[in-house]
């Protein structure tokens, strides 16, 4: 019944739906595109097994155990699944044609099992938290093996479970499996009502994080045009609307202390590239756009990071770096990036999606929290001599990343054992 009225208000708010499609037409014109994979329409081969990896981020931490599952099972037929064209673009650049990709189908009852019926995977695995009651309500009506991977759940998402607890317990049973983050995490789930036998923690996918060779030498050389004297450099990654001012007005005070220091900003979203530009250029400081290929000067004060792709090479230049989102109520976005190459991370209040993650470094001294422009600018200028401090924080991070890594090989055995049952 619960999940009867939960399609019938979806079908009610289906001209919500297109409006919010035609909006994020307007601001990206990515969004104009694939409308026939968002309602189902799209013609697909049968398949496997099915991945949803949502955006950008749960596909980066996907991929290497789609790499390993292709790797040990060469005949396995797989579809990529996501929702965003960032995290689409990650699927085409970091798989190609190796697997089916499309964007998961809105969750209408007809759109979701029109996409079933045509791939008929035998597997599906759910990155995080990506919980969609249709679709685990007809994939299991389909039998298909549901598994839950790398996942998380915030106590504010939890509460928000409690409260559809008719909704959100159903869908939940029908998982085969949970793996999960963290031991907090897990009880979560337990509370809400899953049998424990089905929940497992591995650590996160996150910290697996392999700084390819081809990305390293994105950054060595990024490092030799930007660095045409010494000057500390920080990243402002995956930053919001909202945030732009603060971050301005915080290298504008670093400014003051360090002449030479260079603000490399990096939106979340490419339609939020606009914004970003017209907040640097109302803020006088001299800035230009990574896509115009205009070359770092010594009087460059901000490089925007207006193309795709290039986040984890700016942070390989970097000194430090702020992870964006947590400024304003967001939830924050991965912060092991930047840890795993060695750098101290700032973040805002906001991060409740990487609590575990942020609470780990943060513990470790590698990482601390900052709530306003003059705050950051206060981090910032802390550091600025990579003195004892900088250099017990940037070593922790590393150990932080190193000591929790090993979740893939976990997630990997406890798939395989679903896949071979």
């Amino acid at each position: 019944m619960a999940r009867f009225l939960y399609s019938l208000l979806l079908y009610c708010l289906f001209p919500l739906v297109i409006v919010y499609l035609m909006v994020r037409s307007f601001k990206s014109k990515d969004y104009r595109k694939r409308w026939d994979e968002r309602f189902g329409m799209k013609g697909l081969r049968q398949t496997d097994l099915l991945i949803h990896s949502v955006s950008m981020g749960e596909t980066l931490a996907a991929l290497p155990l789609i790499r390993q599952l292709q790797q040990d099972y060469p005949e396995l037929s797989i579809t990529v699944t996501t929702t965003s064209p960032t995290g689409s673009a990650e699927v085409i650049k970091g798989l190609g044609d190796t697997v089916q990709h499309c964007y998961l189908p809105f969750d209408f009852s007809v759109c979701i099992h029109r996409f079933l019926k045509q791939i008929k995977p035998q597997y599906l695995i759910i990155m995080e938290t990506e919980l969609w009651p249709n679709l685990v309500h007809f994939a299991s009506k389909m039998n298909t093996k549901l598994m839950l991977a790398n996942a998380r759940l915030s106590e504010k998402s939890a509460t928000q479970y409690r409260k559809r607890i008719k909704l959100t317990l159903p869908m939940l049973d029908k998982l085969d499996l949970i793996v999960t983050q963290s031991d907090l995490i897990s009880e979560r789930f337990v509370e809400l009502g899953v049998e424990g036998r089905k929940v497992h923690v591995c650590g996160s996918l996150k910290f697996d994080l392999q700084i390819a060779a081809q990305q390293q030498k994105a950054a060595d050389d990024l490092r030799q045009i930007l660095t045409l004297e010494e000057r500390f450099i920080w990243v402002a990654g995956s930053v919001h609307p909202g945030e732009f001012d603060d971050i301005i007005n915080a290298h504008k005070q670093l400014l003051l202390v360090q002449p030479n220091a260079l603000l490399i900003m990096v939106p979340r979203h490419p339609e939020q590239f606009n914004a970003a530009a017209a907040a640097i250029k109302t803020s006088q400081l001299d800035g230009i756009r990574r896509s115009m290929q205009a070359e770092v000067e010594t009087k460059t004060q901000v490089l925007l990071g207006d193309t795709m792709g290039e986040l984890l090479s700016f942070y390989g230049v970097a000194d430090q770096a702020f992870v964006g989102g947590t400024l304003i109520e967001n939830g924050g976005h991965n912060p092991l990036e930047p840890a795993a190459l060695g750098l101290p991370v700032l973040l805002g209040p906001h991060y409740w999606d990487f609590a575990e993650i942020a609470d780990l470094l943060n513990e470790a001294g590698a990482l601390r929290f900052i709530d306003s422009a003059e705050s950051l600018s206060a981090a910032l200028i802390d550091y600025l001599s990579k003195g004892v401090n900088y250099q017990q924080a940037s070593a922790a991070a590393l150990e932080v990343v190193a000591q929790n890594k090993g979740a893939l090989d976990k997630h990997l055995q406890l798939i395989k054992a679903i896949m071979s049952s």
